[in-house]
């Protein structure tokens, strides 16, 4: 009987230790953070800063030299010579959504069908993801949950990196519906020389008319104060029409974009974002005259155009947050990378000619006002809810982006992750402990 329960106990560990931690419980104490530089989000930069917070709220930030604590009452961190920035957010995200692509029963991140704007990813997103805790790591503590597939692919939720369960994680629900627009071109790869070419797009104009039948429905049902029966499908949508959701479209060329943008708005859509936008650089003054905001797709690739230059993709952030548009930053499909988010901001910086606390901006308060969450998180301010994070050096540089706090609602994070338990395992194989 010792020997089975010792096996049985043996199991169990190495099982614990394969598992993602365990959520981070409330906030019961307050918190002081004392020294370091705080990067408020918002273009600021606060020397030798203090931050507090309590019961998830952050309650003071300023000059640690000028404010007088009592530190009876609170849990003081000192952090001289590092910094403390807002939670990142990641839009456009499928983390908690895809596991492994290869793995059927792990992708949860579409539906069947051209129409679907009822169909909410919310319910999708699990907390138990290994990927997850790779992005607090990297101090990415928000995430937009997006649906694919379709034309009209369902809506969106903001979600935190920390959570039991979805109800648990969710910080806005259904914040936008998703719009795939049917171009006029299509994007065609061939195996046989592993090159992209553009193709007319044969199902053009069957999708257009599908997308003006359910937008000028849904604009006349919303109309309507207590419908009965209810129609699913238009209830998502009412919101697009109030100005209470966003309405996502994905569009990359720059026709593409105008045509987009101008049927949103003439079917009485309150708010359009323009989701990819790899020639948005190329109509930054319609972007601009029209207020539409832009979350660009991953900015560590190679121009699709022949004819442009090979840093194209590392400057259009910066030249569209120039030209007057709000830009945020985004790996879109590709989850597994969400991680380096902070550092597609680095490179914006780099290649743009941006000022960092700007590029900042791009991965926290800007995308905090896209998606409509920014009198909650986004910046570091009075009132704003406690999800920050603290680095060793500059979080935009992957050199020094090293994560030694993170509070997500003022709960400290475990920062354990399979990457670190993975380089542990190793470090033991050849005697590096």
């Amino acid at each position: 009987m010792k020997q089975i329960l010792t096996t049985i106990l043996a199991l169990a560990s190495l099982t614990s230790f394969g598992q993602n931690p365990a959520p981070a419980k409330a906030q019961t104490r307050g918190i002081a953070l004392i020294g370091a530089t705080i990067h408020v989000g918002d273009g600021r930069v606060i020397q030798n800063g203090l931050i507090t917070f309590d019961k998830g709220v952050i309650t003071n930030v300023g000059d640690a030299s000028t404010v007088r604590l009592n530190t009876n009452e609170l849990d003081v961190i000192t952090l001289t010579g590092k910094h403390i920035y807002p939670g990142l957010i990641s839009p456009a995200s499928l983390v908690g959504l895809q596991e492994v692509e290869s793995v059927r029963a792990t992708v949860d991140s579409r539906e069947i069908g051209e129409l679907n704007p009822n169909i909410r990813a919310l319910i999708a997103y699990d907390t138990d993801s290994e990927v997850i805790p790779t992005i607090r790591n990297n101090g990415i503590l928000i995430t937009q949950a997006m649906p694919l597939g379709g034309t009209v692919s369902g809506s969106s939720s903001i979600m935190h990196a920390d959570g039991w369960n979805w109800e648990d994680a969710v910080l806005r629900k259904d914040d936008g519906i998703w719009l795939n627009w049917p171009g006029y071109f299509a994007r065609e790869f061939d195996f046989n020389t592993f090159s992209v070419s553009l193709r007319k797009n044969e199902r053009r104009d069957e999708a257009m008319r599908a997308i003006q039948t359910i937008f000028n429905e849904a604009r006349s049902y919303s109309a309507i104060q207590n419908p009965v029966p209810k129609n699913l499908k238009f209830e998502a949508m009412r919101g697009l029409f109030t100005g209470k959701q966003n309405l996502y479209v994905r569009a990359d060329l720059g026709k593409d974009i105008i045509e987009a943008v101008r049927f949103a708005k003439a079917a009485g859509v309150a708010k359009v974002v323009i989701v990819g936008g790899e020639e948005a650089d190329r109509v930054v003054g319609f972007l601009k005259e029209n207020n539409v905001p832009v979350i660009l797709s991953a900015l560590h690739r190679l121009p699709n155009r022949q004819d442009d230059a090979v840093d194209q993709p590392y400057s259009q952030p910066g030249t569209l947050q120039k030209g007057g548009v709000l830009v945020g930053l985004s790996y879109a499909e590709e989850w597994w990378r969400t991680r380096n988010l902070p550092f597609l901001a680095g490179t914006a910086a780099g290649f743009g000619n941006l000022d960092r606390e700007e590029a900042l901006k791009m991965v926290t308060s800007n995308t905090a006002k896209i998606l409509g969450i920014d009198s909650m998180v986004g910046t570091l301010e009075t009132g704003k809810q406690a999800t920050l994070f603290v680095s060793v050096g500059d979080a935009l540089d992957m050199r020094t982006n090293v994560i030694e706090h993170a509070f997500i609602q003022g709960r400290k994070v475990n920062l354990d992750d399979k990457h670190k338990r993975l380089n542990q395992k190793f470090k033991s194989k050849y005697g590096q402990e």
